[in-house]
């Protein structure tokens, strides 16, 4: 079995499912994928992303603002703290650092992902973190904010091993999207080789960044097989224990998320 650490299923392209969400994620579940994590991105699609996972037993949600949505508006601990608290929610973010496209809201992101730190260390609860040419701030405000023992995970890793060992030993969790078998992405690559088999995830970040052989085409949690696949052979390990330890890794991170597995 296999779970998808990372989608956003509110912004899947359906039309091969004739507009039914229910039947992508059918499409998973013929393919051995038992759990979806819906990830929150902004004040406005969070009640979106939990009216998802109430609706299909496969999903969980995650809750928080993107650093590229902060503009928009940003959530106060006491409302990330009350999200937390509903049904089939299973971490805060997707929240982070952004100095690739959003270098003018920087002070903000930084304010923001430190409230989503605190939340998870109040909450009990991991952090899901973007992070973009901000490899030294991101870290900082780990080492400041985020909880040690329930910690998070660098979603969609795209920066050196250098960043990856440090997060590392702040506990933190490193998942590998559909990035890691493009053929330019030799850094991505080594990563995924390196981190401990007990910290590893792999998503899609759906419907962006489809693995090869889909790349330029609109990705879905399905996908998540190839990126599984290809991790394991990058490792020199058979499919089958890539996907046990990932599950395994998923549900000691996320351990709210295992009550809430389908029948």
């Amino acid at each position: 079995m296999l779970v998808d650490s990372h989608c956003h299923l509110d912004r899947l392209k359906l039309e091969p499912y004739d507009g039914d969400l229910g039947a992508a994620i059918a499409a998973a579940r013929a393919r051995d994928i038992q759990q979806l994590l819906c990830i929150g991105i902004s004040l406005e699609n969070i009640p979106t992303v939990m009216a998802i996972a109430q609706t299909h037993p496969e999903v969980v949600c995650s809750v928080g603002v993107h650093p590229c949505d902060v503009k928009s508006g940003t959530a106060s601990l006491e409302q990330l703290l009350t999200w937390a608290n509903k049904d089939k929610v299973v971490a805060f973010g997707e929240t982070g650092l952004d100095y690739h496209y959003e270098t003018e809201s920087a002070e903000l992101q930084q304010e923001s992902f430190a409230l989503h730190l605190e939340a998870g260390k109040q909450a009990g609860l991991p952090v899901v973190v973007h992070t973009r040419d901000a490899q030294e701030d991101t870290l900082r405000l780990i080492r400041e904010h985020a909880s040690e023992t329930h910690a998070g995970v660098l979603h969609c890793f795209t920066e050196d091993w250098a960043m990856a060992s440090r997060a590392l030993d702040m506990n933190f969790y490193v998942s590998m999207s559909g990035i890691v078998t493009f053929k330019n992405a030799k850094q991505v690559q080594e990563v995924a080789q390196k981190v401990p088999i007990d910290r590893l995830l792999v998503e899609t970040d759906s419907p962006y960044l489809a693995p090869v052989p889909y790349r330029g085409k609109p990705n879905e949690p399905r996908m998540v097989r190839e990126v599984a696949e290809y991790v394991a052979e990058l490792r020199g390990i058979a499919f089958e224990e890539l996907a046990e330890r990932t599950t395994e890794n998923f549900y000691r991170l996320f351990p709210r998320a295992k009550d809430h597995l389908p029948h």
